[in-house]
């Protein structure tokens, strides 16, 4: 295995490389996400758990509607059960076990869905110890696992960490059955660690459970990890960001919720006459293959539709290379001719 190596503001070689999943048959996952604003008196946690579970309760619902079939994934926005830590965290902090925990196995069990639900949580028997962190729980109501926030805001006088949070110390990567998901929240988007992590773990899909509605550094830390970015959010927007680093789904206000149908099996092809931006594709496979191509970047997101017949033999049919397999046969060539820096 090739592990993907991401930086901002470039890709190395290993970066370019494929998931090995890319070569296999298709893998459609539903995804939803939240924006809404949690700057408000809080309502206490009977009510807030009411609003969230509730939130989960309209993405199923609209999952069922728009693609027949029950959500996968349901993203909720950073610290939204808990709310601002403000002075002191941990007097806002919730414990995880107990009516949250017991309010989302509920939910994800009702809907056969994985759930990211994030707040302060208290960490037990730790004395006055809490996290910024973000728990992922499967279809069946179980506790995966939990990621806490590594980067956390610094107060101005450099004392304190966000209410006096804790931070966190790992990254992990979760194997879901539909794939591997990875987690970061909010400012852990500004700094490379996470991110280098997450790619050499083999995360397909990222979520970002944030207060920031920023879309530049998603959509690059996207591209530059081949992966999928899902951002849920407190304000301005929440989006979907493909491995090509586009935005393929955004919620703007007044919507607040979002469902949107990825594939985790993909390939990313650049332009060459033979693909014709996509549509020589098209002509031999008709709605068996899906994608979408961008003029304005010369490449193009592709995927199968065909529960028998995995894009890659799609696109070796034509002889079409993928990205990376072009960028290394140019390498090559740059490398036999002497050039600086390969």
């Amino acid at each position: 295995m090739i592990h993907r190596r991401a930086f901002l503001g470039g890709l190395t070689a290993a970066a370019m490389a494929e998931s090995p999943a890319a070569a296999g048959l298709p893998r459609k996952v539903i995804v939803g996400t939240a924006m809404q604003p949690f700057w408000v008196k809080h309502p206490g946690l009977t009510r807030r758990l009411e609003e969230l579970t509730g939130l989960v309760d309209r993405m199923a619902e609209m999952a069922k509607r728009t693609h027949g079939r029950h959500l996968d994934l349901a993203v909720l926005p950073e610290t939204s059960i808990s709310g601002e830590a403000g002075g002191d965290a941990f007097e806002v902090a919730v414990g995880y076990d107990g009516p949250v925990a017991d309010a989302f196995a509920r939910t994800a069990q009702k809907h056969g869905c994985y759930i990211v639900a994030a707040s302060y949580f208290r960490e037990p028997g730790t004395g006055r110890r809490c996290s910024n962190a973000a728990v992922l729980i499967d279809r069946q109501g179980a506790r995966v696992g939990t990621y806490r926030k590594v980067h956390l805001v610094v107060a101005a006088d450099g004392k304190t960490m966000e209410g006096g949070s804790e931070p966190g110390r790992e990254f992990p990567v979760f194997d879901c059955d539909f794939g591997k998901l990875g987690l970061q929240i909010c400012y852990d988007m500004e700094f490379d660690p996470g991110w280098r992590a997450l790619a050499a773990k083999g995360a397909e899909l990222i979520a970002w459970p944030t207060q920031s509605p920023q879309t530049a550094q998603p959509a690059a830390r996207a591209a530059a990890n081949r992966a999928w970015i899902v951002s849920s959010t407190w304000r301005h927007n929440a989006s979907l960001f493909e491995p090509t680093g586009k935005i393929a789904a955004q919620i703007k206000p007044p919507d607040s919720i979002l469902v949107h149908e990825l594939d985790l099996s993909y390939l990313i092809l650049p332009w060459s006459p033979k693909l014709k931006n996509g549509k020589a594709l098209e002509q031999i496979y008709g709605s068996r293959i899906g994608y979408r191509y961008y003029e304005d970047e010369d490449l193009g997101l592709f995927w199968s539709n065909d529960p028998k017949t995995p894009i890659r033999e799609m696109a070796a049919a034509l002889g079409l290379r993928q990205t990376h397999e072009e960028l290394d046969r140019v390498r090559e060539a740059y490398r036999k001719a002497g050039l600086p820096g390969h």
